[in-house]
């Protein structure tokens, strides 16, 4: 080792996607000398194959079929212009260039190392450089692992060579297949599904289970499966994929139900799984490959010495960009904290804790229609033993709503602690409902009480109104009893 390809700082952040970005940007307010490493782009996962590329396919999706819905609007059910689209989905990825990525590091103060860094034991980290070097860092302070997650691809035969789609060419793809398989029932099967199908492709979905949007209220998986059949996709439920293998220009697949599939391209959207599996675990007593589970201050609890750090999809906790986002300014503020000697604040929504992933972790899904979901859902309640009352209500009989749609679709579901009287869980389905959910997520992590929400008056005629949709019909059901 050489002092010229050996540095110092007080915080070494390995990987710069948002949530990398969030803990470098929050560590050098405070005054520590922070290096982000980075082996890809600078902005990572969501800005070019995730949230930015994935919701720029989706728009103009999701907008024509509320536009078809509209009486007088004749455009509504003219074929999308997929060069225009694809062309703003690159826009929206920055045309997979860093530049304006690296030019904010630059102007918030954060030093960048270009390469793929592992950890060396405590407090130090080796990047292999693009140039074949190695580069030495040493932390002072803190060393934040943010590096993500990756598609998790079924252990099928001859995988390699079927070289299937995975969310990063789902979101990248220059052009629709003409017949796209789909593997898969979560966010990502879904949103890709509408969008490719919008976008021409003939869809074909293949899922384990029985339902859309498992992990969500059921009423979400069944409206958005409702949409993608009458939008020409083909669903297929309890089925799975036993082998595949490309051939010629397409795909052929065989199903668990011995039928039989050809198409251009499948795409495998089964979950995911954490980069960790050349991270250098090992040099601090970690296994390679696992997730990195932590406390709330995001401070790893198998590594002694609080000075290694998991944020964003990494640990596990709320696989989400915002969610990660939220983690990582948590985190910085702990790393500034710890290195300035200052208490931590843990209490649950203290200054150093992340109590949102517990209990108010907001979420939307692209589809048509739009999912919006924060807290608990009641199979989660039912799960853990939590006494809930549900509350439901029809979105098609509020007038925002029909605004949008005379023949709107969509339900709404508030979870309530009878207890505290205050709102657990908050779940929407239905055009434009995204907007819905922050008002739920603040009802929610401010634990406003049910007679103050009251007096929260929502606007006539918007969708909004369903808040006092939910509490009129929560107040009839307890004078029912």
């Amino acid at each position: 080792m050489t002092a010229e390809d050996t540095r110092s700082y007080d915080v070494v952040v390995i990987g710069a996607g948002p949530v990398g970005e969030n803990v470098a940007d929050r560590t050098t307010a405070a005054g520590l000398s922070t290096v982000i490493v980075e082996s890809e782009l600078v902005g990572g996962e969501c800005s070019y194959w995730a949230c930015e590329p994935s919701k720029a396919l989706l728009r103009p999706a999701l907008l024509r079929a509320e536009v078809a819905r509209v009486p007088g609007v004749q455009a509504g059910g003219a074929p999308l212009d997929v060069d225009a689209v694809l062309a703003h989905r690159d826009r929206m990825a920055a045309h997979w260039d860093d530049d304006g990525q690296v030019e904010w590091l630059r102007t918030a103060g954060v030093d960048l190392q270009r390469g793929h860094g592992r950890l060396d034991g405590p407090r130090r980290v080796a990047v292999s450089t693009p140039g074949g070097g190695t580069v030495h860092l040493l932390a002072r302070h803190a060393v934040a692992v943010c590096t993500g997650s990756t598609a998790a691809l079924p252990a099928l035969p001859g995988l390699a060579g079927l070289r299937p789609w995975t969310s990063r060419e789902a979101t990248s793809a220059t052009k629709p297949p003409g017949r796209l398989v789909v593997v898969g029932a979560g966010v990502v099967a879904a949103e890709m599904a509408t969008a490719w199908q919008a976008l021409g492709s003939q869809v074909v979905l293949l899922a384990r289970g029985n339902r859309l949007l498992p992990q969500l209220e059921p009423f979400a998986g069944e409206l958005v499966a409702e949409r993608l059949r009458e939008a020409g996709a083909d669903l297929r439920f309890g089925v799975t994929v036993s082998s595949a293998v490309r051939m010629g220009g397409g795909v052929g697949v065989l199903l668990s139900d011995g039928g039989r599939l050809t198409a251009d391209e499948i795409l495998f959207a089964t979950g995911r799984a954490p980069r960790t599996g050349d991270l250098g675990l090992e040099t601090v007593g970690l296994a390679p490959g696992d997730w990195l589970t932590t406390d709330d201050t995001f401070t790893v609890t198998a590594v002694q010495g609080d000075w290694l750090y998991a944020a964003g999809d990494v640990n596990r906790r709320a696989l989400l960009t915002h969610q990660g986002k939220y983690q990582a300014r948590i985190a910085g503020a702990v790393i500034a904290a710890r290195a300035s000697g200052t208490p931590l604040d843990t209490a649950p929504w203290g200054t150093h804790a992340g109590t949102a992933d517990l209990a108010a972790v907001p979420q939307v899904v692209f589809t048509d229609p739009e999912i919006a979901s924060v807290g608990l859902t009641t199979a989660e309640a039912r799960r853990t033993g939590r006494h809930v009352d549900v509350v439901d209500y029809d979105l098609g009989h509020v007038a925002g709503a029909l605004q949008h749609d005379p023949g709107y679709r969509g339900r709404a579901r508030a979870l309530i602690d009878p207890d505290r009287r205050t709102v657990v869980g908050c779940h929407f389905a239905g055009p434009g409902v995204a907007e819905l959910l922050h008002s739920a997520t603040v009802a929610i992590a401010g634990e406003i009480p049910l007679e103050r929400l009251w007096h929260a008056v929502p606007p006539f005629p918007t969708i909004s109104e369903v808040w006092l949709r939910l509490l009129e019909t929560y107040r009839d059901q307890r004078a029912a009893l």
